[in-house]
């Protein structure tokens, strides 16, 4: 389920720059003054920023929607990974160490 969602999550990014950078800014329109009608015909008399508009609004949202389900995955991943629940306790108590300080044990007298 995890990679279903990374892979409809890394095909609305791509499609979003593609619609987005697709749309004409502000001052395209008055380019249209000059003879450029031809997006009226297309997408009907408004032209295309309303379908465009409403298609990057719904991306959006999608996109807004998997962002969250994979932040859903990975905090339940990282919940798992280092939760208590993975400890396991130990029956028998660790050996303490040995200190080691360089000195020797004084040999026996003659």
């Amino acid at each position: 389920m995890h990679n279903f969602v990374l892979v409809v999550h890394i095909i609305l990014a791509v499609l979003m720059i593609v619609l987005i950078l697709v749309q004409h800014g502000k001052g395209a329109d008055a380019g249209a003054s000059f003879g450029g009608g031809g997006a009226a015909t297309v997408f009907g008399a408004s032209g295309s920023a309303n379908f465009l508009t409403r298609l990057t609004a719904i991306l959006t949202a999608l996109f807004f929607v998997t962002s969250i389900s994979l932040a859903v995955f990975a905090k339940k991943q990282t919940t798992d990974a280092y939760g208590l629940k993975t400890v396991q306790s130990t029956s028998q108590p660790a050996a303490p160490l040995q200190q080691n300080t360089g000195e020797t044990s004084p040999a026996a007298p003659k």
